[in-house]
């Protein structure tokens, strides 16, 4: 099993073909970064920074740690 953890960019339609080829079971990208839909392909997952992102917000408001959401 191959799994792939990556940045995906969209302007390199070489890299999607590769990406998309089959070698990986699944390649793992974060919405940071917008994907057009014509370079979505059946091993991609889109994870949503969202709740990250919130989190990191009101611990800061809330003068709380932040490094302590990645331990």
């Amino acid at each position: 099993m191959v799994v792939l953890c990556c940045y995906l960019n969209d302007h390199s339609p070489s890299a999607i073909e590769r990406l998309s080829s089959g070698l990986f079971q699944e390649v793992i990208i974060t919405n940071t970064i917008p994907v057009a839909e014509k370079n979505y392909f059946p091993q991609l997952t889109i994870l949503t920074v969202a709740n990250l992102l919130g989190e990191t917000i009101w611990r800061i408001q809330d003068d709380s740690s932040v490094s302590s959401i990645f331990q």
